[in-house]
């Protein structure tokens, strides 16, 4: 099995999170990054979280439990720019998760300073 960090639809409660549970993933716990991490709001359908060398900020996540076929099915389901990569939590701990490619973000609302997407989208 391996531990994947998820940052938007993909969780408990949200959109897309029937795609972790049709292919039998279990939620482990909510976590956050390390503070090297940006996110934006790709035209308010989900989120894409970039990692950077400065002015970064721990951004809110939760930890599912998938086994790797499951993985390939679910990024092959995620939106055309978001992609599979390497995720340092605030424990220092790397796991695997959704990240976004930096085109996606172009022109594209910055929403680094909700903390996360849940945040963001309960404040509209």
């Amino acid at each position: 099995m391996i531990e994947f960090a998820v940052n938007g639809t993909l969780m408990r409660g949200l959109e897309l999170n029937g795609n972790l549970q049709k292919v039998g993933a279990t939620f482990i716990r909510e976590d956050i990054t390390a503070p090297i991490y940006r996110l934006w709001s790709i035209r308010d359908r989900h989120p894409a979280m970039l990692r950077v060398s400065e002015n970064g900020q721990a951004i809110a996540l939760e930890i599912w439990s998938i086994t790797p076929a499951a993985l390939g099915e679910i990024l092959l389901s995620e939106p055309a720019g978001l992609c599979i990569g390497k995720i340092i939590l605030a424990s220092q701990q790397e796991v695997l998760g959704v990240l976004g490619e930096p085109f996606l973000c172009e022109e594209q609302k910055e929403i680094t300073a909700y903390g996360g997407w849940r945040s963001y989208t309960a404040s509209k």
